[in-house]
């Protein structure tokens, strides 16, 4: 390939000096790598004049269908490189998807028409060097090998429940009060840190219901129909709190100290399509409005999906 692309280089400036310019090579090297094609084609593809070269009969006929060939693959990998800095390829945890990232997304893709975005929704780490993903968004502590980080959300949570449930089962006097109402997904480790940070060890719920959901958008949803109490992110139901779908019983907000984190390969930090689109969440995070709580009463492992 090399031989064919110096001759290609030579035979459309009809220089070999002109061609090892181009090619950042010596004459010398230009000449040898033509002298190893024409070895190959069993015959001389220049003439050799003082001062310069031209073309034989068969180079005449060959060049012409090597510069075509060159001109067909840089389409072909031109075409590549602009579909690829086109699409954004996005994996995300299920409810930062859901109820943060998509409501959001058309600003991005205002701000940049030329980015299409393509979201997948999944729970687990992809591997960047495996799959075809240009940037993740999962929760954890933040440091993941040769990967970029950056804080978004921290995964601060509180019990959330319909207004509905909390005036049939209220009120509620303090924290205790909330293990004889109905709770979801009462196993999540999530309930035992709120609690003991509530000042409640080894405590067992009257009403722990048999439904188990992983995912935090079905528990909004399942607490949003009065099926019981979920512990959430008030982060990730700010519209819900707002338009009183939803309230926070308590102020205490707990932590297991991780968060939610924009991640993408240390090496492809300064690509176009990925530093457009960290500059754009890094953004929208610093916009996005604090939780108030909306309570009814008010007495002073890995992030879930």
């Amino acid at each position: 390939m090399g031989a064919i692309r110096a001759f290609e280089a030579a035979a459309r400036h009809g220089s070999f000096t002109k061609a090892a310019t181009e090619l950042g090579m010596t004459q010398a090297a230009i000449s040898y790598q033509v002298k190893l094609l024409e070895d190959r084609v069993g015959a001389p593809l220049f003439l050799r004049e003082p001062r310069r070269v031209v073309l034989s009969e068969i180079g005449k006929r060959l060049a012409p269908q090597i510069s075509d060939a060159f001109q067909r693959l840089e389409s072909a990998f031109g075409a590549l490189r602009k579909t690829a800095e086109g699409v954004l390829s996005v994996t995300a945890v299920h409810t930062f998807a859901t109820n943060w990232l998509v409501p959001r997304l058309g600003t991005f893709q205002m701000a940049h028409p030329d980015i299409a975005v393509r979201l997948d929704v999944s729970s687990r780490n992809i591997d960047f060097a495996r799959e075809d993903f240009d940037v993740g968004i999962r929760g954890g502590l933040g440091a993941w090998p040769g990967l970029r980080a950056h804080r978004l959300i921290a995964g601060d949570f509180t019990p959330l429940c319909s207004p509905d449930l909390l005036a049939r089962h209220g009120p509620l006097k303090g924290p205790a009060d909330l293990l004889r109402l109905p709770i979801l997904d009462g196993h999540d480790h999530w309930w035992r840190v709120w609690l003991e940070q509530a000042g409640i060890r080894d405590a067992v719920p009257d009403k722990a219901s048999g439904l188990s959901l992983d995912v935090q958008a079905m528990l909004g949803t399942a607490a949003m129909a009065g099926q019981g109490v979920a512990m959430l992110m008030p982060a990730f139901f700010t519209a819900e709190i707002t338009a009183g779908k939803l309230v926070q019983p308590f102020d205490l907000m707990a932590s297991d100290g991780q968060s939610y984190w924009l991640v993408y390969p240390e090496e492809r930090r300064n690509t176009p399509k990925i530093r457009a689109f960290r500059d754009w969440v890094l953004e929208e995070v610093r916009r996005s409005p604090a939780v108030v709580p909306a309570s009814a009463s008010r007495p002073s492992s890995p992030a879930r999906p």
